[in-house]
């Protein structure tokens, strides 16, 4: 069975490191010169120097276990390999000088699915010749519910919460959020239209539920990596090209049925309702014929898309 216990966060109490900082300079500055002076004045000239090198010695040594952590950040404890805990509070500490002290931003950071990231290169001397850098967004292609190629992209904000298992339970966290997030990005594309009527979760009609099940998704894969994710929005939905252009007709075609829609019914209730006054007010009686007839103007009338040409009938 796999131990665990070390991928737990552990908060560490670090000693102020000002008191430190004052002995292990006045350890080097103060005690080596002298050391060489006392044993020059006792007569051992080469004793001196062999006192004065391990105290040096133990002066840098111990200027090695300083430490300033800036807020929102953290600092993760190894001792030979052995994780001893993480310091979280901003100040200028001293620990253990063998302690490998690995930095990790706590710092709210967002980033667009479909960005590359070319990492940092240095060269032998460890000088840095090419700079860390991010490509423009490209929103990834996928198909949604309903088989229609789409293009999508989301924005997603996180930040790390527990250090020892962005560390230790996965390799590069940085990476890991930014693969999962697209991961999750296409798995929730493929469970949604792209567009569909009230009563379906479409991704265009839904942005909020969208975005809150997309934020759920996403956490779900990151933790184990220690990260939460703060907020995940889609910050571009579009057809694919190649089918875009005949979407669209669709789009227009079912927005002119709509709005026909719409139209018939207000000129059913405004013919029913001159029908009605009509006969209450017993302004003229309409046989069978006339009210066919008075009908089928007034829907004319009222369900046609051009003006019409009333036509006067001048006939005795």
């Amino acid at each position: 069975m796999t131990n665990n216990m070390n991928s737990m966060e552990k908060i560490y109490a670090p000693k102020s490191g000002w008191p430190y900082l004052f002995l292990f300079l006045a350890v080097i500055l103060i005690g080596c010169p002298m050391a060489v002076v006392i044993v020059a004045m006792l007569g051992g000239k080469g004793g001196g120097v062999l006192l004065a090198a391990p105290l040096l010695i133990i002066g840098i040594l111990g200027m090695c276990g300083l430490m300033a952590v800036q807020p929102n950040e953290a600092r993760v404890l190894l001792l030979f390999g052995e994780y001893k805990g993480t310091v979280r509070e901003s100040g200028f500490y001293w620990v253990n000088p063998f302690y490998s002290k690995k930095k990790i931003s706590l710092r709210v950071r967002n980033f667009e699915t479909g960005q590359v990231k070319t990492p940092e290169q240095k060269n032998a001397q460890g000088i840095i010749i090419q700079h860390e850098t991010r490509s423009v967004s490209r929103p990834s292609k996928v198909n949604d519910r309903d088989g229609n190629p789409i293009e999508i992209s989301a924005v997603v904000v996180w930040k790390v919460v527990d250090t020892a298992e962005a560390m230790f339970e996965v390799d590069q966290y940085e990476h890991f959020v930014e693969v999962q997030s697209e991961a999750a990005l296409r798995g929730l594309a493929t469970r949604h239209p792209y567009d569909a009527s009230d009563e379906v979760v479409s991704l265009r009609g839904n942005t909020e539920e969208i975005s809150e099940q997309l934020r759920n998704d996403i956490q779900e894969r990151l933790d184990k990596a220690g990260v939460e994710t703060i907020e995940a929005r889609i910050s571009h939905l579009a057809y694919a090209p190649e089918i875009a252009a005949a979407m669209l007709q669709r789009q227009q075609a079912q927005a002119v049925v709509d709005a026909r829609t719409k139209i018939v019914e207000g000129a059913v209730g405004m013919v029913e309702l001159a029908l009605n006054d009509l006969a209450k007010k017993d302004i003229v009686e309409l046989d069978t014929d006339s009210r066919s007839a008075l009908v089928s103007n007034l829907m004319v009338v009222l369900c046609s898309d051009r003006h019409t040409q009333p036509v006067v009938n001048t006939s005795a």
